[in-house]
């Protein structure tokens, strides 16, 4: 819902801020006071074309920025997150345009490209009339409007989950088929490496064991020199280490016998024996293990020399070596079984195309039906909005493949189709507005002023599922008057029981039903031109209804007739 809409420099504007409410919204007033401006400014805010010719003369820049309540609308909240945009309750949308010819567009303060503020636009207004931006003037979204009148959103999540998996099982063959010729170049290079590393066969934590162990037969010379020297320390020289602390034991026990105090420390007296004995007995047995190999530190030199080497070459530590053996195993296996792979990736996607196909054939039958529903109400509503002699027809169509080499495709029957997200389908809507002529592609034949009734009627169809939240109305009294216009009034105000509706008109028994009446006027100050908006109280209302009623000069009888005609009395 838009809440508010500030516009500055743009056109004849100087600046105008207005506040929308919910319901049908009315803007009138005389040809040439500005409301094409309107339009275009919010045209220019939704992400059309920008160019200088709009900026007001003498100004540097023209800004035109909205602020929308978008606290229930799912659409926007995807949009920004896909890009990386943080989701908020309101949403303040700027364009600023420069004379120099700079556009930039801003989403809550953070700068965003125009194709970020097209999509988002597109998600929270339609617009429609003598103007690009119109969903219905784009057959791609044709599909959607039909699918929002079916109703059958849970056979299309169901079909889109098979769909998906579909499309990366695709990919993947393209992806594998396009590796076939350079996993069979690597092929013998894999075949040299696994050989390499496999005749050294590296195993976790080998090179630690090996650098200790070579560290000792090394050292062989040195550990003799100090387990004796410290067993003849410790126990066989001239006044060990040993013969000392029993000597002190022993005058530690006289001391104890006559001064108990000394008890305890005739137990750490023993005990410095006890540590000093098991010390001298530990080196002994090391000493005797102790044995020059040449042969095992040859091969303790050779085989860290063969796993330096292999780790220059293939990886910077043992564990990244084998996880590089690893890998161009598995890859050396898949080049050797890559036919075998790829068809059983094909027995796969040919399941799933079949149960793609299925499913999409499914939604098809309900679109089929669907459409003949909705030609019925979109024919009986242009019938009332003053396109009696229409023909409306939905077209549902779908494209054959001969072969689904590397292409989205599904099975139904014999038959492979192209397939989208939406299924096999292309939908476009067809139309004659005129008798004895032969339905063509709405986009091509219809009028601005028909293009917004088939909108209007559609919308109508679609009032409660259509996700939009704001439709604006422009020139959609085109070519009606009395009772058409009064169809055209009622089916707006319809419409705005579940979006928000602006229309801008020429017709009083469109502008009698607004909820909230605003006036375009055009005013001379300092020898300049502006276009102002203003918002219409009940009296004023009355007034506006009489003059589109009754031109300029407005009368007793013309007031009493526009009350009669609001329902005012």
């Amino acid at each position: 819902m838009l809440k508010n809409l500030l516009i500055k420099n743009y056109a004849l504007i100087e600046e105008i801020s207005v506040d929308f409410s919910s319901g049908l919204t009315i803007i009138t007033g005389e040809t040439g006071a500005g409301k094409s401006i309107l339009i275009d400014a919010l045209g220019l805010l939704l992400g059309e074309r920008a160019s200088t010719d709009m900026i007001r003369t003498g100004a540097e820049k023209a800004i035109v920025e909205g602020l929308f309540d978008v606290a229930s609308n799912e659409r926007v909240a995807e949009i920004l997150k896909v890009n990386e945009n943080d989701p908020a309750d309101e949403l303040i949308v700027r364009r600023e345009l420069t004379a120099k010819g700079q556009s930039r567009c801003f989403v809550n303060d953070s700068p965003v490209s125009v194709s970020l503020l097209k999509e988002i636009g597109d998600a929270l207004v339609d617009l429609h009339g003598q103007h690009e931006h119109q969903s219905l003037l784009h057959p791609e979204t044709h599909i959607e409007f039909l699918d929002d009148f079916g109703g059958y959103e849970k056979e299309i999540n169901a079909y889109q989950k098979s769909y998906r998996i579909l499309v990366d099982m695709t990919s993947k063959k393209r992806e594998l088929q396009d590796q076939e010729q350079q996993l069979k170049a690597k092929k013998s290079l894999f075949e040299f490496q696994i050989k390499e590393i496999d005749a050294v066969n590296p195993q976790s934590n080998e090179e630690d064991h090996l650098e200790a162990e070579l560290k000792i037969l090394e050292n062989t010379e040195k550990l003799n020199e100090l387990t004796n020297g410290i067993h003849q320390l410790l126990y066989e020289a001239e006044s060990s280490v040993y013969e000392s602390l029993v000597k002190a034991r022993k005058m530690v026990e006289q001391l104890a016998e006559i001064d108990h105090t000394f008890a305890e420390s005739v137990n750490d007296a023993r005990s410095a024996e006890v540590i000093v004995d098991e010390l001298s007995k530990q080196v002994q047995s090391y000493a005797a293990r102790i044995e020059f190999n040449p042969d095992r530190l040859e091969d303790i030199r050779e085989r860290l020399g063969a796993l330096s080497m292999l780790k220059k070459k293939y990886g910077g530590t043992i564990d990244l070596l084998i996880e590089f053996r690893k890998k161009i195993g598995d890859e050396f296996k898949f080049a050797e079984n890559f036919e075998s792979e790829i068809a059983k990736l094909e027995e796969e996607i040919e399941i799933l195309r079949k149960e793609c196909g299925t499913a999409a054939n499914g939604i098809t039958i309900q679109r089929k039906e669907s459409s003949k529903k909705l030609e019925k109400v979109i024919l009986a509503s242009l019938g009332e909005l003053g396109i009696p002699k229409a023909q409306f027809v939905s077209t549902i169509l779908q494209r054959t493949v001969d072969s689904s080499t590397n292409m989205l495709a599904v099975r139904v029957g014999s038959q492979l189709f192209e397939t989208t997200a939406k299924g096999i389908d292309h939908v476009e809507f067809f139309i004659s507005t005129n008798v004895g002529e032969v339905p063509k592609p709405l986009v091509k034949v219809a009028s601005g002023g028909e293009v917004s009734r088939i909108m209007l009627a559609l919308k109508g169809a679609l009032a409660q599922s259509d996700k939009t939240p704001l439709l604006i109305f422009d020139e959609i009294d085109t070519g009606v008057s009395g009772r058409i216009g009064q169809a055209v009034g009622l089916s707006l105000k319809k419409l705005a029981a579940h979006h928000q509706v602006v229309a801008i008109t020429h017709l009083p028994q469109i502008a009698g039903l607004a909820d909230t009446h605003f006036a375009v006027e055009k005013s001379e100050t300092n020898k300049k031109t502006s276009t102002q908006l203003r918002l219409l109280k009940t009296e004023e209302r009355v007034r506006e209804v009489a003059k589109l009623m009754s031109g300029t000069e407005v009368t007793e009888a013309g007031l009493k007739s526009a009350r009669e005609l609001m329902g005012i009395k």
